[in-house]
């Protein structure tokens, strides 16, 4: 079976996730799965920055972990996960939210 081509940034990323998920992909709980796991990266990316910029220069084990900016790249690619399974076209969410920012620069919310 031919793969469809996916015509969007995340195009890339979803075909490689496609191939790493295939055998859980279809499971019930593995949208749940990575939800947690993207609540768990975000929880680590904080704690690796507050370590970094000083707020607990004390978290030895945060500094010897990920960057938060490796984190990041964990906390986007959970993202295109969960995304990809649930059918959601990233792109046109990112567009979406992108344009609720710029409209709150021309109007703001009072």
């Amino acid at each position: 079976m031919k793969k469809p081509v996916i015509k969007s940034p995340f195009g890339k990323y979803i075909t490689i996730l496609e191939e790493a998920d295939k055998d859980v992909k279809n499971k019930e709980e593995f949208g749940s799965i990575l939800i947690l796991t993207l609540v768990e990266e975000v929880g680590e990316m904080a704690r690796a920055y507050l370590a970094e910029h000083g707020r607990k220069p004390t978290n030895l084990a945060a500094q010897r972990d990920e960057t938060y900016e490796q984190e990041l790249g964990d906390i986007i690619v959970s993202a295109i996960r969960f995304a990809r399974i649930k059918n959601i076209d990233l792109h046109k969410r990112v567009m979406y939210t992108l344009g609720k920012i710029a409209k709150r620069k021309t109007s703001p919310k009072q």
